[in-house]
């Protein structure tokens, strides 16, 4: 929006056209977003109490997992209200809105927020534990991915070649199949930054190490000469979504303002969603989605934990780790929740870098 207020008038006075640069608007809108988490998350988290909107550990077949959780019993949640607003607010704000990227994302995180708020509201408010039906979430999450997959197929501008990671020149055409690959892409972001949420401040950091890496790609994608000299697919407007991207980022930091251990509120599915769907987003849009698996090694390993679980236990009557998804299976074995959460932040920093070590390297 500044962007289109302002710019027109640098003929008027010349500071106007540091409005022209995404990192000045990147940098902006990140801090906005900090900032306005942290203004309206009292405000919203004092409105969830108000409502007894709070979190409700699960005790039935997890009795060890809800002694160490049940001092959370009552903690709002909910507070990925927080999160979207914050998006939508300093996105508006610093990006271009003229361009069809930001339209994808501002567009993925409402959907999706919209689809958790739903499944949160059912569970909290109307106290069915479960929330939305496994199949009725799913569709909502698919509807969106097949329709952005739709969309980037017929465009023409847009490949619909995988780039492989380390091999130059490795391009792997998927044709038709690419639509059914942005959708596994878009929904398993999504579902696998919502599996990691367990813990105070695990996933919103790392989504927001992710989310800044993001950034930072997305400009190069965009810029022909950097994406020239680092053979990355070169995409036109692309380099909007480092806004996009920064903005995130900071949101992920206004929200671990409150939800850094411990606690005094949590996103529920009206956070990790949207955050999820939007990282896998941005990812095909740009056209580093493999790449995704190395930075968002943390969601990797959180989803394949859960599926060894379940096959080993099917198969054999054995369970592989203590407990599923992986951050559990740490704190039965008896390690302070602040130290899973920190020592998950240092491997997705060492996964980040790993990611972007890449670049040069395709």
């Amino acid at each position: 929006m500044l962007y289109h207020l302002l710019y027109p008038l640098k003929d008027l006075w010349f500071g106007f056209n540091i409005f022209k640069y995404i990192t000045f608007r990147a940098a902006m809108g990140s801090i906005t977003a900090f900032l306005f988490s942290v203004i309206i998350g009292p405000i919203i988290i004092r409105k969830l109490s108000h409502l007894r909107i709070g979190d409700s550990p699960r005790k039935e077949y997890v009795e060890n997992l809800y002694e160490l959780h049940k001092h959370k019993e009552g903690t709002p949640t909910m507070g990925g209200i927080i999160i979207i607003l914050s998006i939508l607010f300093s996105t508006l704000l610093w990006a271009r809105l003229d361009n069809r990227f930001i339209v994808i994302g501002l567009i993925s995180v409402l959907w999706l927020g919209i689809v958790g708020f739903v499944d949160d509201y059912i569970k909290l408010i109307k106290v069915r534990s479960r929330g939305l039906s496994a199949t009725t979430k799913f569709i909502g999450q698919l509807l969106l991915g097949a329709g952005i997959a739709l969309y980037l197929y017929f465009d023409p501008e847009i490949s619909t070649a995988l780039y492989v990671p380390f091999f130059k020149h490795a391009l792997v055409n998927l044709g038709i199949f690419y639509i059914l690959f942005v959708t596994l892409v878009i929904v398993g972001t999504s579902n696998a930054v919502n599996l990691t949420d367990g813990l105070d401040g695990l996933a919103i950091g790392c989504v927001g190490f992710i989310a800044l890496s993001y950034s930072a790609i997305s400009y190069l994608a965009g810029h022909i000469k950097f994406s020239g000299y680092l053979n990355i697919y070169y995409l036109p407007g692309s380099s909007e979504l480092a806004v996009f991207c920064a903005v995130i980022a900071g949101s992920c930091l206004g929200f671990l303002w409150f939800n850094s251990y411990p606690a005094t509120v949590f996103m529920g599915d009206t956070g990790s969603l949207p955050l999820g769907g939007a990282i896998g987003v941005v990812s095909v849009l740009i056209k580093k989605e493999i790449l995704l698996l190395i930075i968002g090694g943390i969601f990797v390993a959180e989803v394949i934990s859960v599926i060894m679980q379940v096959m080993s236990f099917k198969l054999f009557k054995r369970r592989v780790f203590l407990m599923a998804p992986l951050h559990h299976h740490f704190q039965l074995l008896g390690w302070p929740e602040s130290k899973i959460t920190i020592r998950f932040w240092i491997a997705a920093v060492i996964l980040v870098f790993l990611g972007l070590a890449t670049l040069k390297a395709m």
